[in-house]
C-alpha cells in the first residue's frame, strides 16, 4: 500500500482543494482520508503541494514516437499520465501502402520499424511510462484505401475506409480523427467526411477534427464539423480551437458563440486548446492544396517542372495568410537548409537572395518535403478567450517525448500543462487552480468515456500527480525549446511511481487504454 500524505487534493471535478491523504492499494485508489489518519503504508510526503489526477492530453501525436521513446520524459515532467493520439487525420495504422504513409506523415518525425499492419499490432508493441489511447486517422485511412489522389472515393473505396475504421474500433481504437488541411484528407468533400463520422458514431468513437479552415472561413469550417456530428450522432472534439492570421484575430469569440449554440441544440461538442500563440505543422500546408495531389513524390516532381513551380510560387505570393517572417523552420532531415532550423522563411530568402515563395520551394525540394515549421499566427487575447471557456480542455498537440534532440520544435511539447498552471493560472489568473486542473483531468476523461480516471475517488485508477503550485512552470521557449518543465514532484501511473522527487524512475506501467 502507498499513501500520499500532507497534500491538498484537487480531485479533478473543479471542487476546491481539501486537505486529504490518498490511500492506494495496487493500481487503485482505495480511500481519501482526513489529515492525521494513521495508515500502514509507504508514504509519499506531499507537504505544501497539490495532489491531483494525472493530466490527460486530448491532442497528442505521440503514436509516432512512443514506441521508440517509451520513457516519455517530457510528459512526466508535465504531470501527464495519459495521451490521446491519432489526431489531425494521421495515425501509424492501418497500413497497406507503407511508403506513402511514411512520406505523408514524415513531418511527425516517426522512427518506427513499421512492423505492424493494424491497430492491434501497433498496440501490442506499446510499453511506456504513460498510458496511450488510440485514434485512427482519416488521412491514413484514405491512403490505405485509395492512395493520395485528389478525387472522391469510389463507393468501394469509401466502404473500404469504413471497414478499416470499424476494424480499428474492434481492435481498441477510441476515436476517429480528420485533418482537413492535410493532403490527402483535404481532398475529401463534406459527404465523405460525414459518412465516416457516422461510422465512427456507430462504433461509439469520439470524432476529433482539425477543421478545414482556421482562418477567414473558421465559422464555416466549424459548421461543417458540427453538421457531420449532428447527422451521425457523434461526440465531437474540435482540435486546438484558434483563429490563425492577423486579419482573423478576435474571430474565436464568434466561434465560441457558434459552438455554444450547437451544444444548446443538443450536439455533444467540446474543444481543446494549447496555451501558445504559435502553431506548428508541416511546411506543405502553406502550399495550394492541389500541389499535394498524389503525395510527396508528386509534389517533388511538380517543383522540378518550371511552369508548375511558377503556379505554386504565384499561389504563395497571393495568399493572405502566408507571412514568411512568422514561419520558422523547426525540424527537417539533413540537407542544404539543415542549419536554417530556428530561422524564418524571410531570413532564408534573404540569405539566398530570392523571395519567400521561392525559398519555400527550395527548402521543400532539398528536404524531401519533410519540413516541420512553427507559425507565429495567433493573438494572445484569443488564447485567453478560448482558455476561459469551461468546455476547453488543455491539450498539447505535441509528439516529442525525449528530453533532448535536434531542431527547434514547438515549446508545447515540453511545457503545455505547467504553462497553464503557472503563467495563465498563478500569474495571470485566467483560471482558478481547481478549474485549471479540471480542464486537464475530469473534462478530458469524460470526453474519452474514462469513468475510472481523471478524478481522485475510491475505485479510480491511481494515476496521480503531485505538483508545487508556487513553482510549477514551463521553461521551454521558441529560441531554446529543449528545456523540461519544473514543479512536478511525483507522478504515479496505475499506482506505480514513474517520477519521484522530480526524477524519472524508469518504470513503465502505462498501457493502451480502450475506453469503457
Amino acid at each position: 500500500m502507498r499513501a500520499i500524505v500532507n497534500g491538498h487534493v484537487l480531485d479533478g471535478t473543479g471542487a476546491a482543494e481539501r486537505a486529504l491523504s490518498v490511500l492506494i492499494d495496487g493500481d487503485r485508489i482505495v480511500d481519501l482520508l482526513p489529515p492525521g489518519t494513521t495508515v500502514d503504508a509507504e508514504l509519499i510526503d506531499a507537504q505544501g503541494n497539490i495532489v491531483a489526477p494525472g493530466f490527460i492530453d486530448l491532442h497528442s501525436h505521440a503514436d509516432f514516437t512512443v514506441r521508440t521513446s517509451p520513457a516519455a520524459t517530457t510528459q512526466l515532467h508535465q504531470g501527464v499520465t495519459t495521451v490521446l493520439t491519432g489526431n489531425c487525420g494521421w495515425s501509424p495504422f492501418p497500413i497497406t501502402e507503407l511508403d506513402e504513409l511514411r512520406t505523408g506523415a514524415a513531418f511527425l518525425g516517426a522512427q518506427h520499424d513499421w512492423s505492424w499492419r493494424d491497430t492491434a499490432g501497433f498496440a501490442q508493441g506499446v510499453t511506456a511510462a504513460i498510458n496511450v489511447a488510440l485514434q485512427v486517422g482519416h488521412c491514413t485511412l484514405r491512403i490505405a484505401a485509395m492512395g493520395s489522389a485528389k478525387r472522391p472515393p469510389s463507393p468501394e473505396e469509401l466502404r473500404r475506409m469504413q471497414d478499416l475504421l470499424r476494424e480499428a474500433a474492434d481492435q481498441g481504437a477510441v476515436g476517429f480523427s480528420t485533418g482537413l488541411i492535410y493532403a490527402p484528407g483535404a481532398y475529401a468533400d463534406p459527404a465523405e467526411v460525414a459518412a465516416l463520422v457516422a461510422t465512427a458514431a456507430e462504433c461509439g468513437l469520439l470524432y476529433s477534427t482539425h477543421i478545414r479552415n482556421e482562418g477567414t472561413d473558421l465559422l464555416q469550417a466549424l459548421d461543417e464539423a458540427v453538421t457531420a456530428a449532428r447527422a451521425g450522432g457523434a461526440r465531437l472534439e474540435i482540435s486546438h480551437l484558434k483563429a490563425v492570421g492577423a486579419p482573423n484575430h478576435g474571430l474565436v469569440a464568434a466561434a465560441l458563440d457558434q459552438l455554444d449554440q450547437a451544444r444548446a441544440d443538443g450536439v455533444d461538442v467540446t474543444w481543446d486548446a494549447y496555451p501558445y500563440t504559435a502553431t506548428s505543422t508541416t511546411l506543405t500546408t502553406r502550399l495550394p492544396i492541389w500541389a499535394m495531389d498524389g503525395g510527396t513524390l508528386a509534389l517533388l516532381a511538380r517543383l522540378n517542372d518550371p511552369k508548375t513551380r511558377d503556379r505554386i510560387t504565384h499561389a504563395l505570393r497571393t495568399s493572405d495568410l502566408f507571412d514568411p517572417t512568422a514561419v520558422v523552420i523547426a525540424t527537417l532531415p539533413p540537407g542544404r537548409y539543415f542549419d536554417a532550423r530556428g530561422h524564418s522563411l524571410a531570413e532564408i530568402a534573404q540569405a539566398d537572395n530570392v523571395d519567400a515563395a521561392e525559398a519555400v520551394c527550395r527548402v521543400l525540394e532539398h528536404h524531401h518535403a519533410a519540413v516541420g515549421v512553427v507559425n507565429h499566427a495567433m493573438s494572445p487575447e484569443d488564447v485567453v478567450t478560448v482558455l476561459q471557456h469551461p468546455c476547453t480542455s488543455i491539450a498539447s498537440d505535441g509528439w516529442i517525448l525525449d528530453a533532448t534532440g535536434p531542431g527547434h520544435p514547438h515549446p508545447r511539447n515540453f511545457g503545455t500543462f505547467p504553462r497553464v498552471l503557472g503563467h495563465y493560472t498563478r500569474e495571470q489568473q485566467v483560471l482558478t487552480l481547481p478549474e485549471a486542473v479540471r480542464r486537464m483531468t475530469g473534462l478530458p476523461a469524460a470526453r474519452l468515456g474514462l469513468t475510472d480516471r481523471g478524478v481522485l475517488k475510491p475505485g479510480a485508477v491511481a494515476d496521480v500527480v503531485v505538483f508545487n503550485p508556487d513553482q510549477i512552470a514551463d521553461r521551454s521557449t521558441y529560441a531554446d525549446p529543449w528545456q523540461l518543465s519544473v514543479g512536478v514532484e511525483h507522478v504515479l501511473v496505475a499506482g506505480e511511481s514513474v517520477l519521484a522527487h522530480g526524477v524519472p524512475t524508469g518504470m513503465q506501467p502505462g498501457r493502451v487504454l480502450t475506453g469503457s
